[in-house]
């Protein structure tokens, strides 16, 4: 029976639902970041019927696309989160909110089992990572490529053998990637064309079979694009790997999580050591897990993914 886990890791919590000893479903939370559903005190900034701006105690801006209703400019209000914010690429793009009579308070955890040892890395987590990093997803004679972009995420379905399978095949795997990295908003797979209206109702049933409720979709057209709408209400990650330093800086603190303990020296490329710098308290929780001083050295031959903790 699939069954969450959670891993409290530093920077950020690690969710996996592992289902017969793999990872169905994953999302990543991080520290820096309140999570939707949250309800938070603010002031609006901007006062409007559509897009109002409001500023919470800690600074953070809200967009409110339903406006501010009967609040005015510098008025307190309460609002509930509704997206989280995205980093990376658009830091300008703020979270979204909306005006709510909640009272202030933050959304519950997900229900999940704390993990032990490393159960996330037994199902298969450092190969999540891998995928989210790279964008590229393998299966069976073929291959995904997911980019996000700033209007959707898009995944092209590419490989060999006759294209009807390719396509139904394609759709499954395709599907099961939007599930493991967490991917919500507007999403477009371009599958192989194919000719037979009977493979691409196969396809579609496909990703109907593979992908939970809620979600949207069109039909698949002759050209093998199908357009999926699924909620979005934190960053995926595949957006998380695109703000890379911060990104490559936390999968290192996990891998140094599990190497023995005592003092660690994390080597890794100059942008990710920058990463760190800015964060002397991920430094911080590391030693006390560790039980010993960590030092940093950067390594400008490295890349970006390949740090390592050596032991001092």
């Amino acid at each position: 029976m699939p069954e969450w886990f959670s891993e409290r890791g530093i920077g950020e919590i690690r969710y996996a639902l592992i289902d017969e000893g793999a990872i169905v479903e994953a999302r990543v939370e991080l520290d820096d970041i309140r999570r939707a559903g949250s309800a938070v005190a603010a002031r609006v900034v901007t006062a409007a019927p559509r897009n109002a701006v409001a500023r919470d105690e800690q600074g953070v801006e809200y967009l409110l696309p339903r406006g501010s209703g009967w609040v005015t400019e510098g008025a307190p209000l309460t609002i509930e989160i509704t997206r989280e914010a995205i980093p990376g690429k658009e830091p300008w793009k703020r979270p979204l909110g909306r005006v709510t009579d909640k009272a202030a308070t933050e959304a519950p955890t997900l229900d999940a089992r704390p993990a032990t040892a490393n159960e996330l890395g037994d199902a298969g987590w450092d190969d999540l990572i891998e995928q989210a990093r790279t964008g590229l997803v393998p299966f069976a004679g073929g291959e995904l490529r997911i980019e996000p972009t700033a209007a959707m995420t898009l995944i092209d379905v590419d490989g060999y053998g006759p294209p009807d399978e390719l396509a139904v095949l394609g759709a499954a795997t395709a599907a099961q990637a939007i599930r493991r990295l967490d991917i919500g908003g507007s999403i477009g797979i371009d599958l192989p064309t194919t000719g037979s209206k009977a493979a691409r109702q196969r396809a579609a049933e496909a990703i109907d079979a593979a992908l939970p409720q809620p979600f949207e979709r069109t039909a698949v057209n002759g050209f093998g694009f199908v357009q999926i709408v699924r909620p979005r209400q934190r960053a995926s990650l595949t957006e998380l790997a695109r703000d890379r330093a911060p990104f490559e800086a936390r999968v290192l603190l996990r891998r140094a999580e599990f190497e023995p303990a005592g003092a660690k020296r994390l080597v890794a490329h100059p942008a990710v050591i920058a990463a760190f710098e800015a964060r002397p308290d991920w430094l911080d929780a590391l030693a006390r897990r560790l039980g010993g001083t960590i030092g940093l050295r950067a390594d400008a031959a490295l890349p970006m993914s390949g740090g390592y903790a050596e032991q001092v």
